[in-house]
């Protein structure tokens, strides 16, 4: 399926705010993915469409936080190949997703999440944290359930990884999305080789829209790392109003 200029001019910058706000926070998928649907592509197609995007946005924000001094890969890889298992999983199942019935399951999983997020008056750091093993493990036991929603759908995933890394693992934010771009990289990984081998990609508008992404992760990841804590958490309770009426909206 060919979009036309305009089309494609669209999906990129679809793509640059998508890219973005998945790096800051999460949800950015929640645009792409609509936007490749009401364009004409089937539900399916248009979740393994958008893998190539996120892989792409996520290599590029991996780069921009290790040439700006934040990298952790023996953590990041361990957490990530805990990752794989699950996101296998999901990705066969959502090759033949269809329909969204899930969007009132996931309101409700990021109302949940901005609860936890005001509960939460622990005071944030920038420093340095060393995690304990019990978190430790209990973080990287978490990282299936995590893979298997983003192998599944990946729509919100961030907001279901970043829970994990900074109130489970105890990361400050900037080192929880460093994680996290890592993680959504390798596992996307796999899930892209599911998607791909089970359907039809159209490539060309995949990688439209991952310039975009790349772009926007870029710039996701270097602000995410210049302004901190703080603008993180605003950002991401902002993500989350946005994404919570975007889902009831369409249930």
């Amino acid at each position: 399926m060919e979009f036309g200029t305009w089309g494609t001019i669209l999906l990129m910058g679809i793509g640059v705010v998508a890219g973005f706000v998945n790096v800051i926070a999460g949800g950015g998928s929640t645009l792409s993915v609509p936007v490749m649907i009401f364009m004409g592509l089937p539900a399916p197609i248009a979740n393994g469409t958008n893998r190539i995007a996120i892989l792409a946005q996520n290599i590029i924000a991996v780069a921009t936080f290790f040439r700006r001094g934040f990298s952790d890969f023996k953590l990041s890889l361990s957490l990530a190949i805990c990752a794989i298992p699950g996101a296998v999983a999901g990705a066969l199942i959502g090759v033949e997703f269809q329909g969204v019935w899930f969007n009132r399951m996931l309101a409700m999983i990021m109302v949940g999440i901005m609860l936890i997020n005001y509960l939460d008056k622990k005071p944030v750091s920038n420093k340095r944290i060393v995690p304990s093993r019990t978190r430790l493990v209990i973080g990287h036991l978490m990282m299936t359930l995590v893979g298997f929603w983003g192998g599944f759908i990946q729509i919100g995933v961030g907001f279901l990884i970043m829970p994990i890394l900074s109130g489970v693992i105890g990361l400050d934010l900037i080192r929880t999305n460093m994680h996290k771009v890592f993680i959504i990289g390798t596992y996307t990984v796999v899930a892209l080789a599911i998607f791909a081998s089970n359907l039809e990609i159209p490539w060309i508008i995949g990688i439209a829209l991952a310039l975009g992404n790349m772009l926007g992760g870029y710039f996701g990841a270097r602000i995410s790392i210049s302004q901190g804590d703080r603008f993180i958490r605003i950002a991401l309770n902002v993500v989350l109003v946005c994404f919570i009426i975007r889902l009831l909206a369409t249930t």
